[in-house]
């Protein structure tokens, strides 16, 4: 099988990688309580970004893509995108009941946006090797969540003290800042169309 990867696809690896890699810095940080791997977390998630642009221009310049790169850039870009800055949520203290829900939801808005992306591709390219818009925001704006995830781990507003505090409603707990990731998930399942540059 790795044979057949052309080099773009290498990129879309180093894409999951750094999801990957992100995700474990959190679970240190779990464990640890230092600092620094939370923002490691959070620094891997914009090197992600830069192999996911990466990818495609290199599968463009080389006249290269297949339905498996496509397929695997969605995967990578689930772990990177979706779950690693749910991952960070979390780490940085939205752990009540009503946070994990909204947290899954934003997970499945971009696994679900990935999907309709890759279905309806071919339909939003209108012939041409490049997707004129995007339907819903893509999955990668996750990263100015995680940056200000990031933000507030600078300014030791983590755990008890993340900004906005906290609700409790029927003995749950829900932080207010958790609604900009149930805001994210449904701008990116949403049919706005976004101009791709």
């Amino acid at each position: 099988m790795i044979r057949e990867f052309h080099l773009a696809d290498w990129f879309t690896l180093a894409n999951a990688v750094c999801g990957v890699g992100a995700l474990f810095s959190t679970m240190t940080y779990l464990q640890t309580q230092q600092v620094f791997h939370l923002y490691l977390a959070c620094g891997l998630v914009p090197v992600a970004l830069i192999f996911d642009v990466l990818d495609g221009r290199i599968a463009r310049w080389r006249q290269r893509s297949s339905a498996m790169g496509r397929e695997l850039d969605s995967l990578a870009d689930v772990i990177s995108f979706g779950v690693a800055p749910a991952a960070i949520a979390y780490a940085c203290g939205m752990q009540g009941l009503f946070d994990r829900i909204v947290l899954v939801f934003f997970v499945t808005c971009g696994v679900s946006r990935l999907a309709r992306y890759n279905v309806t591709a071919e339909e939003l390219s209108a012939g041409s090797d490049k997707v004129a818009y995007f339907e819903g925001t893509p999955i990668p704006t996750s990263l100015a969540l995680v940056a200000l995830l990031f933000a507030a781990a600078t300014q030791g507003a983590l755990g008890e003290r993340l900004w906005f505090g906290v609700i409790e409603i029927a003995g749950f707990r829900l932080h207010p800042l958790v609604m900009l990731f149930a805001a994210s998930g449904s701008l990116m399942i949403s049919r706005l169309r976004i101009p791709k540059i």
